[in-house]
């Protein structure tokens, strides 16, 4: 995805540096009225008021995660009504399937490659601000202060229909959307794993609260291999998370 040729100087973004405005992405100064949310986009502060002429700051939530889930649900709201195939990942996701409200620093959706530029006109067109980072493999776009990441690949795969087709709908703090499904999170997060980031301690309360309906077969074949999952799944088993495998349970040789 290249950017506008009028968008092609980089843009100076606190904390995220080097982003450029994506194809369809509003461009500062821009604002747009969605007349069916009732909501003023304001594409300079990447994020939206509640009512024309508020202050953004004034009409964002105090609490951190709640803004956070605000960004999740207008992002969503946005996706869904036009139509694009999408499924809510992270942090946000995990809360959807009955995990704590401690969100993480972002919200995340994954999209297919092939629908990534208009899912930035789509975006772009309701105010907010979308940016290609450097990254090849995700877009970043701007609501009501908070960074949300559109993914298109996910545990080193890209992200496809099927991936799709298994997310479930969930209500979100009242809006309903579809949501990764809870193997799915569990192997985005076992993928990740490498000798620079390997952060246990981060990803072991989502394998608590997930557990019942993850398929840990499936993610052993699929992940055992890697010796990041492999200890990983090793410490699930030693603090009883998991079962070990069948054969170990049965005294079978593997």
């Amino acid at each position: 995805m290249t950017p506008h040729a009028d968008d092609a100087a980089v843009e100076d973004r606190a904390g995220v540096p080097g982003l450029r405005l994506a194809a369809g992405g509003a461009t500062r100064g821009d604002n747009m009225h969605d007349r069916d949310a009732g909501t003023t986009y304001d594409a300079g502060d990447a994020g939206a008021t509640y009512g024309a002429g508020d202050d953004l700051e004034s009409a964002l939530p105090r609490d951190r995660n709640q803004a956070i889930l605000e960004a999740a649900k207008q992002v969503g709201a946005i996706l869904k009504r036009e139509g694009h195939p999408f499924a809510l990942a992270g942090s946000v996701a995990v809360y959807a399937h009955g995990g704590t409200g401690n969100l993480q620093h972002d919200v995340d959706f994954c999209i297919r490659p092939e629908d990534a530029d208009a899912v930035a006109a789509t975006l772009g067109a309701a105010g907010l601000s979308v940016f290609t980072p450097p990254e090849d493999w995700l877009l970043k776009a701007g609501c009501l202060g908070q960074q949300v990441d559109l993914i298109f690949e996910l545990a080193h795969r890209p992200v496809d229909t099927e991936l799709l087709d298994r997310a479930q709908e969930l209500s979100v703090d009242s809006v309903r959307m579809p949501v990764l499904s809870p193997t799915d999170l569990l192997r985005g997060l076992l993928a990740s794993f490498s000798e620079h980031h390997c952060d246990f301690g981060a990803v072991l309360p989502i394998a608590r609260i997930l557990r019942e309906r993850v398929d840990w077969e499936l993610l052993r074949r699929e992940c055992g291999q890697e010796p990041m999952p492999a200890a990983f799944f090793y410490l699930l088993e030693r603090l009883e998370v998991v079962a070990p495998p069948h054969a170990e349970r049965s005294g079978e040789q593997p």
